[in-house]
């Protein structure tokens, strides 16, 4: 395959690479876009980001895509299957192509019912595993969904997320195998603080050879307090905080429980880096991007 981003292209190098991430506001405000960009610019290789994450409206994801290229940034536009058909999905496949967004990130997206408006008609037309062969057809057979061929293929590094964390367990490396069988090419994984889980998922991801197919970016997240902590592994589904990292942010003084949150994430970076199969970090530094350049330049990433 050619050099579809430079995300895709640092990876084919095997560099171990870092991405990061970009919540778009609840508005119409580029200047928060601005900031945002002024925080990672420096540390990351290519940034996410998000299309109405957690089902709360925000500006779209192409849009603010967009404002990154127009920055001379990389970002993985993320795309979620629950808000639109297949005719909307792969108008704006090419829609963000034409304005040089080249790194998509394929979801099914959160449930309308956990966002700001529960009563919004969800849709679903596809799902994401269907996204992903819908984006690799356009990328490689120059045809859309129909049949019709396409004047330019949009040429995407495809994405995938995956959550070794859910259950049922034994079905996490299955459910990985098919978002590559239908044309991922890297994955980022949920956020990780249980390390012998993500260790035992990304073993037989390795035993069934999955890793030699996908470039792995292993999610982790920085805890700002113990009730953070708490908040995650209770609410949020597919998460999975172990009691000791919750006792040991607790153990912690509140005005240094930010720093132990720090400490614990660049432990899990050290950890993955290595790990065979991993092939980079996924930083979801939540509405903290200050964080990321700490965490970068300690883990020695940069």
């Amino acid at each position: 395959m050619k050099t579809l981003s430079n995300l895709h292209e640092k990876l084919t190098k095997g560099e171990f690479v870092v991405t990061g991430e970009c919540g778009p506001p609840r508005g119409a405000n580029k200047k928060v876009i601005d900031r945002k960009i002024s925080l990672l610019k420096r540390f990351v290789d290519a940034i996410n980001v998000t299309d109405n994450q957690t089902a709360i409206v925000r500006m779209s994801s192409i849009a603010a895509s967009a404002h990154l290229v127009a920055a001379g940034l990389e970002p993985v536009m993320q795309m979620v299957v629950r808000d639109r058909n297949r005719i909307a999905i792969q108008s704006d496949i090419m829609g963000a192509y034409s304005l040089g967004i080249k790194n998509i990130l394929c979801l099914s997206g959160d449930h309308q019912k956990f966002g700001s408006q529960p009563d919004a008609m969800n849709v679903f037309d596809i799902d994401s595993v269907n996204l992903i062969r819908t984006v690799k057809d356009m990328r490689d057979k120059g045809k859309d969904m129909s049949g019709f061929d396409l004047d330019v293929a949009p040429q995407m590094f495809i994405g995938a997320a995956a959550n070794p964390f859910a259950d049922p367990f034994e079905y996490r490396v299955i459910r990985l195998a098919k978002k590559i069988d239908a044309g991922a090419d890297f994955i980022q994984t949920q956020c990780i603080y249980n390390m012998d889980r993500f260790k035992e998922w990304i073993r037989r991801a390795n035993n069934e050879n999955l890793t030699d197919k996908v470039y792995i970016l292993g999610g982790v997240t920085p805890l700002r307090s113990a009730g953070m902590a708490r908040y995650m592994n209770n609410k949020v589904a597919g998460m999975d905080i172990p009691e000791t990292i919750i006792k040991r942010m607790d153990g912690v003084d509140k005005k240094n429980q930010a720093d132990e949150g720090i400490k614990i994430c660049l432990e899990t970076i050290e950890e993955l880096k290595g790990l065979k199969g991993v092939h980079g970090v996924h930083i979801m530094a939540i509405e903290w991007e200050e964080a990321v350049g700490t965490i970068v330049k300690q883990a020695g990433l940069k």
